[in-house]
């Protein structure tokens, strides 16, 4: 129970801070494309969270703490959040005064591979029991190399950059574009500081490098 009104209370708290972010700056309720992110991106958080809080409790308790202790994450997941702030509040004043039309189909589009993204976020979550929002080596953990993990070594990471990347065209702005763009360069620091952290720490995270060359775009980087 307290887990679940732990979940609940940062959901509940999420929704409503990503809410006023988006609608207040386009002055109403009636931002079709806000709502449309809204859904697309609570629903399924929603439905995860109660998946696991039936099945796997602590991975969920796991995926609930955010606080990094490393001084480079810091300033990532710092940097992240104005980075979150910005592109939420271009959006809504790109709604409010009309800077740009982003054309339906690319809106349809762009929600299509958010949800893609999402799914494919799940299957790394499914995948990796170790998985976690913050950067740290856990007792008894060992080199996942199956899967996604068998094609880059931070799927998860990709799967947030095609995430991301799509929220600005989901909200029909351009200009948020902008400052979601910032996004890629934010991730390649945080996973080479990770890197950095399990070469050091993990067993066999050395020869897991050799084996899976890429790290984010299969056969490229």
């Amino acid at each position: 129970m307290k887990l679940l009104i732990e979940a609940l209370t940062k959901f509940t708290c999420g929704m409503l801070m990503v809410g006023l972010l988006i609608f207040l700056p386009a002055g109403t309720l009636g931002y079709t494309y806000g709502w449309l992110f809204v859904g697309l991106l609570f629903i399924p958080m929603l439905i995860a969270g109660f998946v696991m809080l039936a099945k796997a409790p602590d991975f969920l308790r796991k995926r609930l703490d955010a606080k990094e202790r490393q001084t480079t994450q810091k300033g990532v997941v710092a940097f992240s959040g104005l980075m979150f702030i910005a592109g939420f509040v271009v959006a809504g004043l790109d709604f409010r005064f009309g800077w740009s039309a982003v054309p339906t189909w690319v809106v349809i589009a762009a929600s299509v591979l958010f949800l893609i993204a999402y799914a494919l976020y799940a299957e790394v979550m499914r995948e990796n029991a170790y998985l976690s929002r913050t950067i740290k080596v856990e007792q008894g953990q060992t080199v996942v190399d199956t899967g996604l993990y068998g094609i880059v070594r931070h799927p998860m990471y990709a799967a947030t950059i095609l995430l991301f990347l799509m929220i600005p065209l989901v909200l029909g702005s351009w200009y948020a574009m902008i400052a979601f763009a910032f996004y890629p360069g934010i991730i390649i620091v945080r996973l080479k500081d990770e890197e950095e952290l399990l070469t050091k720490e993990l067993p066999g995270y050395e020869a897991y490098k050799q084996k899976v060359k890429s790290r984010l775009i299969p056969y490229i980087w």
